[in-house]
């Protein structure tokens, strides 16, 4: 690898760190995806975390159910949380061997007696399978039953010294609001919820394949502190390895870190390397890198960021291993040893370093049961290494991150700007903040009720802290008023035993593990100075520690009093100036009096009950606030489907509380009926009934809201339309309009007209749904889509002749016909099984019934020679093709525009929905950028586009036309996401919003002839689809876009999805042509490659 490569690879990685919100956004949409269809993308079988005791293993299993109920994991992964055993720390290694062991264990009782357990001491009864077998036949069948399963374990152990305000939530829980603007009234994200979108892409890197059934299954460890972001769907996992994953880094970092020698020769890539692991170093010096050549031609070393992925028949012998660990583990406990997973356990795939293991605990053991197998390292060259090892370094991730990744504001009740001082750059996240608080810049406040007159200063940490409206009282006769200086923690425990809560803080830079003579510091001043300055003994903190021992996280410093004095004594302790009524030596006759604990005691007496049912309670009520307070006095603008989920936590009060918000429903349509869409009150009444346990008056409901949504289709295409949309004249009126018709007409000779409309079928590049009412009735909508013929001629077409005989003869192409004697008989709703409902609804929309003194009877004949279920807009062009031939065999405006709009309430009438893209795309020819304004009427602007020669040649040689042979029904899709977005579903909202600003890219884009960048907006407008609904494509259309990928720039499918067509983009002309002929011959795929051209005139 040569300097200039590793150079542009820098540069890259620069690039990367700019790009982190994207990158983190594709994560996330692909962690949605699996968790809401994981048939279709492969999810974890198993996602088991570690803890450092049975008390903080609950706390966890708390979490890991939150993650299930918020959609973070799939309800088919199992989750399990394994604690230390005996709560004595043995090393990250041996905790892995624990963990694997106690899922096992867990499967047992999940599945049975057939998938059988090995007890304590049987690990003679295990047996490797022989080299030369093929299945290892011989192998213990939990391990068999194992093997085959893909698991996500996380290290989230350990107490967390450097982040003590995590400690009672575990740092791998700890808030991180990236991408929160995403989803407002959603959860605040947490680091665990980010570690699972990047883990999400890593699974499919297994692949779900390996060289028998048995070796399928595969293993990713990952640390609990540590956000690894880069493209995870690019890593390579050799089979029947282990596979490290490394960043290049600068020497000064690697030298407290662990560096990894890989060779270099294997595979080399654009953004990353595969090479074997030659050598392990553990926080290097210049000289042992030097020695070990272990520096790169760019003069950096790799990182080792603690994701090791095993698979195949390494991780058949881990599995193995572990099954068998429990005497391992033993051993470490009698002897108060730990195992590592970075130093011990990896070094056994490892050759160069089994010398050095052969001593340490077990080493022996470990290169005869894991030695066999090698270790390779995944070099991401763009990786970013996002470390939350300290308080300092989580404030930075927060601080320093763009406006657009971070949520500032998430899920809090904050007072005015006039009645309160809080930072712009301030974090504030699932609190309640009073008025006459201060908050100071870049700090963060989380899960915290704050009173009023509170003050905090900036870069300071409030996590769990409740001060009681007293404190706030008080503050306001400015008897007593609490300051956080800057750069400080607070954070609230509740203990087991103790009815209050205890009040904790120290300093954001102080490290609880240095001790007094190492320059240990406690809220921001040596150790020495505060005893000197408080008059503190050290005995009074320490007892008869030894030196070393003598730091913060031993320290018995937090006092078990009232409230109010520990905020006192708080005061007293970070040397803020005193209250002339609490003069210093009172405060330390206090603090000396009391019962106090510390840091180390905290994390063993933590009450995670009481902590996680207070968080549940806080988390409620503020669901309950921000919802109440929508209904009030807003326009409904929340996802109120979502809060009440919150709301409900808190069982029997939250029903109530939902049959509260429920009982205003009427009230509020009543008052704001002028501007409230009438199809989002009764969506927000459905909402609300379900969140009350009556899923009878819901399901009775859901209907009035799709009427609605016909209702506000037709208002807003022209005005006096909704007078006879649903009904058809009288039969008293069509008498009179025939007598009369007759009397007008005695001595007229019958002249017949006839009227024949083709139109083209489209195909769309990006925008879609934008077009769909309500969005469309509400919100502007973008479309960029192209008019094409098929195998030369224009597939969809109707032939409209007048009769002298009275009554409507209808008949298609699948040789269907319908005779309507009296048009009187045509009345909306259509049985949805109804073949001739489109016509019927044309007939309705065009007012042609209304004007019988105009024609006296008809004939209609429609075609569509495209398969069913086309996805090219068939049913919305076919009407568009009736409308028009109606409006010109009546004289009527049969102009594109008017046609257009009359389709889109067309649609509603059938039952169908829709938007007006698919005729727009069908009456206007070529390529065009059409955008809609919301109003009545809504407003249409078709911008055709004018494309040169040479981008016309370009998509006719590069673009494939692909039926998929899958069927598919928008309506179904269409359904869903209309509920979604009528639910107000944030997350919905702005991929919409997305497609729509992806649809002014794509027209620049072929402005500018860059069909290339074309094909990555289809590509992010692919899976803006899959957000939007994970079922608008299957296991067969992933295997096309998965066969085609290598050939294109970009794909999708075309309309809603869900089969249908598909649009293959390739990256040149060659590729076409290669691409079509590998298509055609593939009999797997049983595809057709359709010959189209483009509709220019």
């Amino acid at each position: 690898m040569d300097a200039r490569r590793d150079k542009k690879r820098a540069s890259r990685a620069g690039k990367h760190g700019a790009d982190l919100t994207a990158l983190l956004r594709k994560s996330w949409y692909h962690l949605r995806l699996s968790v809401r269809h994981p048939s279709r993308v492969p999810t974890w079988d198993a996602i088991v975390l570690t803890a450092a005791s049975p008390e903080q293993a609950e706390l966890y299993e708390w979490q890991l159910k939150r993650a299930k109920r918020m959609g973070r994991i799939a309800s088919s992964t199992v989750t399990l949380a394994v604690p230390d055993p005996q709560g004595q720390r043995i090393g990250s290694g041996a905790a892995t061997l624990n963990a694997i062991h106690a899922l096992a264990k867990h499967y047992q009782l999940l599945h049975g007696p057939e998938v059988p357990i090995p007890q304590n001491g049987c690990s003679e009864s295990v047996a490797l399978p022989d080299r030369g077998s093929k299945n290892g036949d011989s192998v213990l069948p939990i391990v068999n039953f194992l093997a085959k399963k893909h698991i996500l374990l996380l290290h989230a152990g350990g107490d967390s010294k450097r982040v003590p305000w995590a400690n009672p939530m575990g740092k791998v829980f700890l808030p991180l609001p990236y991408l929160a603007a995403d989803d407002p009234d959603g959860p605040v994200p947490l680091l665990f919820d980010h570690i699972l979108a990047i883990a999400s892409c890593t699974r499919q890197a297994f692949k779900n394949q390996g060289q028998t059934i048995t070796l399928a299954g595969g293993i990713l460890t990952m640390t609990g502190d540590v956000l690894p972001c880069f493209d995870a769907f690019s890593m390579v996992i050799p089979e029947d390895a282990s596979c490290i994953v490394t960043v290049p880094i600068t020497l000064d970092i690697a030298a407290n870190h662990g560096v990894v020698v890989a060779s270099n020769t294997g595979i080399v890539a654009d953004n990353y390397t595969v090479g074997l692991v030659d050598n392990l170093l553990q926080k290097p010096c210049q000289e042992e890198l030097i020695n070990n050549e272990a520096i790169l031609d760019d003069g950096r070393t790799l990182l080792d960021t603690g994701i090791i992925a095993v698979r195949g028949k390494a991780w058949l012998e881990l599995a193995t291993l572990a099954a068998s660990c429990q005497p391992m583990i033993t051993e470490l406990l009698r002897s108060r040893k730990e195992m590592s997973l970075y130093e011990d356990l990896v070094a056994a795939w490892v050759p160069a370093k089994h010398e050095w293991l052969r001593m340490r605990p077990l080493g022996d053991e470990l290169i005869r049961r894991l030695g066999s197998q090698k270790m390779f390292s995944f070099c991401a060259y763009d990786l970013l290494f996002l470390h939350f090892g300290t308080s300092s370094e989580v404030l930075d991730h927060l601080s320093q991150a763009s406006s657009e990744l971070v949520g500032r504001r998430h899920l809090c009740s904050i007072p005015a700007t006039t009645s309160s001082d809080i930072a712009a750059s301030a974090v504030i996240l699932s609190c309640k903040i009073e008025p006459g608080v201060s908050v100071g810049e870049d700090s963060v406040i989380y899960d915290s009720l704050i009173s009023g007159g509170i003050q905090i200063g900036s870069l300071s940490v409030v996590v769990g802290v409740n001060i009681p409206k007293e404190i706030g009282e008080l503050a306001t006769r400015d008897s007593f008023r609490f300051m956080l200086p800057d750069r400080h923690c607070l954070w609230e425990v509740p203990l087991v035993g103790c009815t209050g809560r205890v009040l904790v803080y120290c300093g954001l830079h102080d490290n609880p593990k240095n001790s007094i003579a190492s320059d240990g510091t406690f809220c921001g001043k040596p150790w020495k100075k505060l005893l000197d300055d408080l008059s503190i003994c050290e005995t009074d903190l320490w007892g008869s520690l030894g030196a070393q021992d003598k730091c913060l996280w031993k320290a018995k410093v937090f006092p078990i009093v009232s409230y109010f004095e520990m905020l006192n004594l708080a005061s007293w302790l970070m040397g803020l100036k005193l209250n002339g009524q609490n003069p210093s030596s009172n405060l330390l006759s206090l603090w000396k009096s009391s019962t106090r604990v510390s840091l180390e005691e905290l994390h063993r007496s933590i009450d995670f009950p009481k902590l996680c049912l207070g968080s549940s309670n806080h988390q409620a009520d503020l669901a309950a606030g921000i919802a109440k307070a929508c209904i009030d006095y807003g326009m409904l603008g929340r996802n109120l489907s979502q809060l009440c989920q919150e709301i409900l936590q808190q069982e029997t009060i939250g029903i109530e509380t939902c049959k509260e918000f429920l009982a205003h429903c009427p009230k509020l349509q009543e008052q704001n009926s002028k501007i409230l869409p009438r199809s989002r009150a009764y969506q927000v009444e459905v909402d609300l009934l379900r969140a009350c346990r009556d899923e009878t008056t819901a399901h009775q409901l859901e209907h009035k809201v799709w009427a609605a949504v016909a209702d506000e289709t037709a208002s807003a295409v022209r005005y006096g339309f909704r007078e006879h949309l649903l009904e058809c004249p009288s039969a008293e009126s069509v008498s009179a309009i025939q007598d009369s018709h007759f009397k007008s007409n005695i001595n007229r000779p019958f002249q017949p007209r006839s009227v024949k409309v083709e139109l083209p079928v489209r195909v769309d590049f990006v925008g879609g749904w934008s077009d769909t009412p309500p969005w469309s009735l509400e919100r502007a909508g973008c479309v960029l889509n192209m008019a094409i013929s098929l195998e030369g001629c224009h597939p969809i077409g109707t032939i409209i002749e007048t009769t002298q005989s009275t009554g409507v003869l209808i008949n298609d192409d699948a040789g269907h016909e319908l005779y309507l004697h009296a048009p009187t008989s045509i009345a909306a709703p259509f049985d949805e099984n109804d073949s001739f409902r489109l016509v019927k609804s044309a007939l309705l929309v065009t007012g042609v019934l209304h004007h019988r003194d105009t024609v006296k009877g008809l004939q209609i004949r429609t075609w569509a020679k495209v398969p069913r279920g086309s996805g090219l807009g068939t049913s919305s062009i076919l009407a568009a093709a009736v409308v028009k031939g109606l409006l010109m065999i009546t004289d009527g405006d049969a102009s594109n525009e008017n046609v257009a709009r009359l389709v889109l309430v067309l649609e509603q009438l059938m039952g169908t929905g829709g938007g007006w893209q698919d005729q727009i795309g069908g009456l206007y020819p070529g390529i065009k950028f059409t955008t809609s304004f919301p109003g009545v009427p809504l407003r249409l602007q078709v911008i055709p586009l004018l494309p040169s020669p040479q981008l016309l040649s370009e998509l006719q040689q590069r673009l494939l036309v692909v039926f998929t042979g899958q069927v598919r029904l928008a309506h179904q899709v269409l359904q869903k996401v209309v509920m979604r977005y009528l639910r107000r579903d944030n997350l919905l909202i702005s991929s919409i919003k997305r497609l729509a600003e992806l649809a002014k890219l794509g027209r620049e884009a072929l402005m500018n002839c860059d069909v290339d960048e074309l094909g990555e907006i289809m590509i992010e407008a692919w899976r803006l689809h899959q957000e939007l609904d994970p079922y608008c494509s299957n296991q067969f259309v992933d295997k096309l876009f998965t066969f085609a990928e290598p050939y294109c720039c970009g794909y999708k499918l075309v309309g809603a999805g869900g089969g249908g067509f598909a649009l293959l983009l390739a990256k040149e002309a060659a590729s076409a042509k290669e691409l079509r002929r590998k298509l055609e011959q593939d009999f797997s795929l049983d595809v057709k490659v359709y010959n189209w051209s483009i509709l220019e005139s």
